[in-house]
């Protein structure tokens, strides 16, 4: 389905369970899409355990931007797609999360869409090569429960486990957690199973 946003129109991609327990809304990193294998591997993880995924193509992706622009655009153009998504399950409680950037969205706007919790893979602590631009802030500001997921060897750094409320750092995995994306689904899947209503 596509939802229009102040920004243009997102698609939304929507996997729904017939007595659906729990909305997880996942999105994208920068450049990349909803197809990416961590993201694949954590919907297949939660469709098993009853909970409705929508994956979300951005606005600015559908306009063709690689970029997301500023973070109040992007932030506004999210909470209309999670307004909306609210609207059409509105008795289900809502995790949302997404990869690198959207990990960030994720966390920024998490009290306002009224989530419950945040799951954050490969969360872009810093640009590469830059620790001292941290964006921990992010992960604090949160106002909810925060499940970080990042590889040992991504170059964005990885953020200390007191700015989430659990850290979990996978051997061997970089910046795109495709070494074992099923350990990825697996790890979220644990972490859902607190919120299922």
């Amino acid at each position: 389905m596509e939802i229009m946003t102040p920004r243009g129109a997102a698609r939304v991609d929507v996997d729904e369970e017939e007595r659906g327990r729990l909305l997880l809304v996942l999105t994208h990193g920068s450049a990349g899409g909803v197809d990416a294998p961590d993201l694949l591997a954590v919907r297949e993880a939660a469709l098993g355990m009853g909970v409705t995924v929508a994956r979300v193509t951005q606005a600015f992706r559908m306009a063709g931007a690689r970029a997301p622009g500023s973070a109040e655009r992007q932030d506004e153009a999210w909470l209309a797609v999670l307004a909306e998504l609210r609207g059409r399950w509105p008795g289900l409680p809502l995790v949302q999360g997404g990869r690198s950037n959207g990990a960030r969205v994720a966390c920024r706007t998490a009290r306002a869409a009224g989530a419950v919790a945040v799951v954050a893979l490969a969360f872009p602590l810093h640009p590469p090569g830059k620790p001292d631009r941290s964006r921990a802030d992010e992960l604090r500001g949160a106002g909810v429960d925060v499940l970080v997921v990042n590889g040992d060897r991504d170059p964005f750094g990885v953020p200390d486990a007191a700015d989430a409320t659990r850290l979990v750092v996978l051997p061997g995995e970089g910046h795109d957690l495709k070494k074992e994306p099923a350990r990825v689904g697996e790890v979220v899947a644990d972490w859902l199973t607190r919120y299922l209503g």
